[in-house]
């Protein structure tokens, strides 16, 4: 009799005891992969040609700026040309406004500075870390007659956690549109 209460003892003990303590799970992200860019060289009537990522929808404006529309990632590249008339000083200065800001929302803002001499193409890059409205913002120049800025927007409320694949991926082509831009 003490060998079965002995062993119904052992019994329950290893029973309760195995049991696992349950804890909540986080709320799962979809994973974004995006496939590999694949860019082409994009002309129109403006004085300026670039690369663009061939999944992006371009659309040229009268006074030459351009939108480049991302409908799978919700985002949109906003370029602006301006011709530079004894005003490069006033350019410059409302670009570098714009990047600054997001500074109040930004975690940190890199500043990268570009230059093409032989293509005579000079500027800024801008990586924004953090939650800011924008992650990356470049400006571009020939300090003479050419003026582009450009910055990505996404329609999304800015979790950088959430849009960093996104971000990412945009980040990179809006790098290659700047090397890639030629002055005609």
């Amino acid at each position: 009799m003490v060998h079965k209460i002995t062993l119904l003892s052992c019994l329950a003990i290893l029973c309760l005891g195995c049991k696992k303590e349950l804890l909540p799970k986080p709320n799962s992200q979809l994973r974004l992969d995006y496939l590999e860019a694949t860019y082409v060289h994009y002309e129109s009537d403006c004085p300026a040609t670039f690369d663009i990522n061939e999944e992006a929808v371009i659309k040229g404006k009268p006074d030459c700026g351009y939108t480049i529309n991302y409908p799978k990632m919700k985002a949109t590249i906003y370029l602006t040309y301006k011709p530079v008339k004894n005003n490069i000083n006033m350019l410059l200065r409302d670009a570098q406004k714009l990047t600054y800001e997001h500074v109040i929302k930004a975690d940190d803002i890199l500043e990268q500075p570009f230059a093409n001499k032989d293509h005579k193409v000079y500027g800024m890059f801008y990586q924004v870390d953090g939650n800011a409205a924008t992650n990356a913002q470049f400006y571009v120049t020939d300090s003479t007659k050419h003026f582009m800025d450009c910055s990505v927007y996404f329609y999304a409320k800015p979790n950088f956690d959430s849009v960093m694949p996104a971000a990412s991926y945009i980040k990179n082509d809006m790098r290659r549109l700047m090397e890639s831009l030629r002055w005609k």
